[in-house]
């Protein structure tokens, strides 16, 4: 007897043990994850970090670079312009992208459009800056020539300045060539120079880029130009690609770091021209102060500081070896197409998570609120290990595997714990109940403990039934069965002889199975009201979605309408709007009644 009941002690306190550790939990995430990893290198999409895809859920603000990101990073010289009647203007730009040492992107698109002139020597060299914006080189008696924006170079010059920002705004990359007779001594401009001619770059915008803004829109990400090159460029090019509210644009030269502005600025901007390195990097740190997780995409070294502070840096494949080191994503082909499926899979990961989340931890809940009453009633534990693992498998186990690979587009939002306790304690503590007073009332009706353990067992198992019907809303197609593969495998060991007698089930008098269902119903229904009251199952993202969905089309359509119509028709776009209000009332009225039903 003292034998067996050392076996009993060890054998409920095993099942108690083990309850309480939500061990698939970790399993799970950790699977997510490289799925989420394997899922996005099919798509040439190259996770260096596998915590970026949590980074991924969460993103709110996406921070483009313009060039090699927005456009394809081809730049080539679309016309050369001479400001003064010279012969010197095409060599000396041959001569000064042939001698730089640290030759850019731009650099080198001249240097294929001109070749190095003969007889042009250089005797001193001043790289190009992206702090300065110049790059110079003397070439003795040639004179000294300095090629670079015209802002920078010829600032007092109104007339160069403004004929730059006019090319500009048709999206043009404008550099401006000058000429002195003084040497290049330091990293200053040389005195006495005098504009000779202005160079006009072009680049090609992305076949893809659009389909991937309208994206980003829909998702409620909101999304941001920062580039080095001149604003009105970069407005341009914003334009062309559909930004929302492109006409935003700062001057990122009128900006200080010190400003007690430069916050609210970064915020309500879109587009940001003549943005220094340094700068870019304060950038996305007031992005962040303000509670945005922020990505950054860009190609070149001069991004590598905003990429490495950025939530999420994400590189271009053909872009500098330095930017693809410190980014978490790089996306392998260049393809800014998968910048949607990078966002889809780290939303489908977390969100997915969290779905099964709820599972474990209330199971850990109800575990250890049963070895508490079981402890103050002084009774034996109502389950052996293998009725929790069966319990815990067709419950939890096996739908979280799927459930955790299915798709959403929900983006990930803060209080993951706490939603997942707000669901987790009051299901696992009527889960709790209803388990124990069944316990309890069998054992009260005189029957063997291996019949109070199988009503505990069948009273844990549909309460855990009725928590997954929760979590799976809504119930599609492949979750219905799912759900009724598991109730169907739990019947089938009940019915198979082999499966009672290995999971230690017998059946008790009818009664109590009666009984049994009875309690489920009522613990059922108080775990609908307490989460009703909480608050939880308000919280569909389908239906939001449906919402969010409607008001972006009634604003795509008024929008059409006044731009078609013209001022001929203002009053009928106020009655447009006044259109749109009432429909987007009704779109929500009808979706929380759809809610209520479907709750």
């Amino acid at each position: 007897r003292l034998d067996h009941s050392w076996k009993e002690a060890l054998s409920s306190g095993v099942a108690g043990a083990v309850g309480m550790i939500p061990q698939g939990l970790v399993l799970l995430t950790s699977l997510a994850f490289a799925v989420g990893v394997v899922r996005l290198g099919r798509r040439n999409v190259l996770v260096q970090e596998l915590p970026a895809i949590e980074g991924l859920a969460r993103v709110d603000t996406v921070c483009f670079d313009k060039t090699g990101t927005l456009t394809e990073g081809r730049v080539s010289v679309h016309q050369v312009l001479p400001l003064t009647e010279t012969d010197e203007l095409v060599p000396a730009l041959g001569a000064l992208a042939a001698t730089d040492p640290a030759p850019n992107g731009t650099v080198r698109a001249i240097a294929s459009a001109f070749s190095y002139p003969v007889g042009w020597r250089a005797r001193a060299r001043m790289p190009f800056s992206s702090q300065r914006k110049w790059s110079g080189t003397d070439f003795g008696d040639l004179g000294t020539w300095v090629l670079g924006a015209p802002e920078m170079v010829f600032p007092d010059d109104r007339a160069v300045v403004n004929r730059a920002e006019t090319l500009a705004g048709d999206g043009y990359r404008v550099l401006v060539v000058g000429k002195t007779s003084q040497q290049l001594r330091s990293d200053q401009l040389p005195e006495g120079l005098h504009p000779v001619g202005l160079v006009l770059l072009g680049d090609r915008v992305r076949n893809e880029v659009t389909k991937t803004l309208e994206f980003f829109e829909r998702q409620g990400v909101r999304t941001k130009v920062i580039s080095g090159d001149h604003p009105q460029t970069v407005a341009a090019i914003a334009r062309r690609v559909g930004i929302r509210n492109a006409d935003r644009v700062v001057d990122a030269r009128d900006l200080t770091e010190d400003d007690p502005g430069f916050d609210e600025a970064i915020e309500q901007g879109v587009v940001f021209g003549r943005v220094t390195p340094h700068k870019k990097r304060r950038m996305v740190a007031a992005l962040q102060a303000r509670g945005h997780t922020v990505a950054m995409t860009g190609d070149g070294v001069n991004d590598v500081l905003a990429l490495k502070d950025a939530d999420i840096g994400i590189a271009m494949g053909s872009g500098s070896s330095a930017s693809r080191a410190v980014a978490e994503v790089v996306l392998v082909d260049g393809d800014f197409d998968h910048l949607p499926a990078v966002v889809a899979e780290g939303r489908r990961v977390i969100a997915n998570i969290e779905r099964v989340a709820n599972l474990f931890v209330t199971k850990t809940v109800y575990t250890m609120l049963l070895v508490v009453a079981v402890a103050l009633a002084g009774q034996a534990f109502p389950f052996l290990p293998r009725h929790l693992s069966l319990v815990g498998s067709i419950t939890i186990g096996i739908p979280a595997f799927f459930l955790a690979l299915e798709p959403t587009a929900h983006r990930a939002r803060r209080g993951f714990v706490f939603r997942v306790m707000r669901f987790a304690v009051p299901t696992g503590t009527l889960a709790a109940f209803a388990a124990f007073a069944a316990y309890s009332l069998a054992l009260a009706e005189g029957v063997p403990l291996v019949e109070g353990r199988t009503v505990a067992t069948l009273v844990l198992s549909g309460m855990g039934f009725f928590a997954l019907l929760i979590v799976s809303r809504p119930l599609t197609a492949i979750r219905r069965i799912l759900i009724g593969g598991m109730i169907f495998f739990l019947l089938l060991i009940i019915v198979v002889p082999a499966g009672r007698e290995f999971f230690a089930i017998e059946l008790p008098a009818l009664v109590l199975l009666l009984a049994a269902g009875g309690i489920v119903g009522v613990s059922g229904g108080f775990i609908y009201f307490s989460l009703r009251t909480m608050g939880w199952l308000q919280q569909v993202p389908q239906l939001r979605a449906i919402v969010e969905e409607s008001e972006v089309v009634l604003t795509r359509v008024e929008r059409k309408v006044v731009e078609v119509a013209g001022p001929v028709v203002k009053r009928a776009g106020a009655s447009v709007r006044s259109a749109r209000q009432r429909s987007v009332a009704a779109v929500k009225t009808s979706t929380m009644r759809a809610g209520r039903e479907v709750q």
